[in-house]
C-alpha cells in the first residue's frame, strides 16, 4: 500500500488530509511535525511521498526552528532520501509563491490549501508517484 508522510502542524489539517488520503484516496497515511522523525521516518524507506506544510511553528531541528523549505532542503540534499517526491502544501497561495517556494527547496510540487477538490488532490499526488 502507498504510505503518504503528512508534516503538518494544525492537527485540523492533518485530520482532513488523512481522512481523503485514506477513505477516499485508499493511501497509509501517517503524520510527525518532528524533524528528527521525518528525516528517520523518510530513511527508512517506510514511505512513498510526503506532503510538506511550508509553514511549520512548532518544528525545530538542531536546536533551530525549521520550516518546510527547510525540511525539505534536507530530505532532497540526502542521498538516502533525495529520491523521495516532496509536494509542498501550503495556505501561501500569492501569484509568484509557486515558483519560489518550489525553487527555494527542491520540492517536487507544490498544492495551495484549503484543499477544495478532493479528487484532484488525489490525482496530482498519484501522478507524482508514477513520475518517482
Amino acid at each position: 500500500m502507498t504510505t503518504v508522510l503528512v508534516v503538518e502542524d494544525d492537527p485540523i489539517n492533518w485530520r482532513v488530509f488523512q481522512k481523503i488520503l485514506t477513505r477516499r484516496g485508499g493511501l497509509n497515511a501517517l503524520h510527525s511535525e518532528d524533524v528528527a522523525e521525518v528525516l528517520s521516518i523518510a530513511r527508512s524507506g517506510g514511505v512513498d511521498i510526503i506532503l510538506m506544510d511550508v509553514s511549520l511553528g512548532n518544528s525545530h531541528y538542531e536546536g533551530k526552528p525549521v520550516d518546510g523549505i527547510r525540511i525539505t532542503q534536507l530530505l532532497k540534499g540526502d542521498p538516502e532520501t533525495s529520491h523521495l517526491p516532496v509536494i509542498l502544501v501550503t495556505a501561501n497561495a500569492m501569484a509568484g509563491d509557486r515558483e519560489t517556494f518550489l525553487e527555494a527547496s527542491g520540492a517536487d510540487g507544490y498544492i495551495a490549501k484549503p484543499i477544495l477538490d478532493h479528487e484532484d488532490f488525489l490525482n496530482q499526488i498519484r501522478a507524482m508517484l508514477t513520475v518517482s
